[in-house]
């Protein structure tokens, strides 16, 4: 299942494990991404607060984690080829995040929800 936030990050669920990115919508509106900042494997994250940045031609955006644990790992592709983002969003997850508390997947979208949303906020 995929959860969306309202920063437009997403947690992909497997089991106690979410893999958390960027939605497409979100890439799409900073174009090229150049670079990616992000924790290191072991650190914690906190839902609502930020884990890391991204940074496009256009401008830099600060990275909310949708979900709170432990960092199990980051994708390491995205170091040296962070428009990975750019060319699929959802498979190229950012950060993989043993969750804490599964219960604040409650506190967020499902895709109907987000897509939802999304188009309010392009009116």
């Amino acid at each position: 299942m995929i959860y969306y936030s309202t920063s437009h990050e997403y947690a992909r669920v497997e089991g106690n494990i979410a893999y958390i990115g960027i939605s497409d919508y979100a890439q799409h509106a900073l174009g090229n991404i150049v670079y990616v900042d992000m924790p290191e494997d072991g650190d914690d994250v906190t839902a609502g607060e930020d884990f890391g940045a991204v940074e496009s031609v256009k401008a830099a955006s600060d990275l909310l984690s949708p979900v709170s644990g432990a960092v199990v790992e980051v994708n390491e592709q995205l170091i040296d080829n962070p428009r990975l983002i750019n060319e699929d969003a959802m498979a190229n997850w950012i950060i993989k995040v043993e969750m804490s508390d599964p219960s604040e997947l409650e506190g967020l979208m499902d895709e109907a929800a987000y897509k939802e949303f999304v188009a309010k906020e392009q009116h």
